[in-house]
């Protein structure tokens, strides 16, 4: 384990973890057995990390967000606070379901807004912004926004997190993009 990092001495860090250069990690959180937090994350206050989870290099990870086993973090991923991941589809507090974990997976730059909850099993796309409060039953393609409970495709948005009108234009800078190949590109 690295000591290029920061941790508030409130945080519990189990001893077979791997935390990157610096990287901050605030009070009350805990980053459970076999799991690797990149370079240059913030880890809130009051986050749950692990086991065996992985988080990518850039991330922010607001207050009160629990990461389970099943879950994957690319890098640059933001996630709001209260944001929420399960990862089996039907539990019981009487039924152990361990072997029954979907996987989970957040490319890389995508952002999830405060109090939204992703059903396990799902990928959310690279660059993909899930609005605060949206409930995600279903994968989120790379370079959408998706509002609502369940979640429902609204617009599309640019690497920067503009989103663009009907004709991939920014809503607050009038720049034109273009789909090609799947993303979301400047119109020179």
């Amino acid at each position: 384990m690295s000591n290029n990092f920061y941790n508030h001495h409130t945080a519990v860090i189990d001893n077979d973890v791997i935390i990157g250069d610096k990287t901050k990690i605030w009070h009350f959180s805990h980053i459970l057995s076999q799991s690797i937090v990149g370079k240059n994350c913030s880890i809130g206050q009051n986050v749950v990390i692990g086991p065996e989870v992985n988080i990518g290099n850039g991330c922010k990870i607001q207050n009160n967000v629990s990461i389970y086993k099943g879950v994957s973090i690319e890098d640059d991923v933001f996630l709001g606070p209260s944001c929420v991941f399960t990862n089996v589809i039907n539990p019981r507090a009487f039924i152990e379901r361990k072997d029954e974990f979907k996987p989970t997976m957040v490319k890389k730059g995508s952002s999830i807004g405060a109090n939204a909850t992703i059903i396990c099993g799902v990928t959310i796309g690279e660059y993909a912004i899930v609005g605060a409060g949206s409930v995600v039953t279903k994968d989120v393609p790379a370079y959408s926004v998706v509002l609502g409970n369940p979640a429902a495709f609204y617009a599309y948005t640019s690497k920067n997190g503009e989103i663009l009108n009907e004709n991939l234009k920014s809503k607050t800078t009038g720049k034109a993009f273009l789909l090609k190949d799947g993303e979301i590109v400047e119109n020179d």
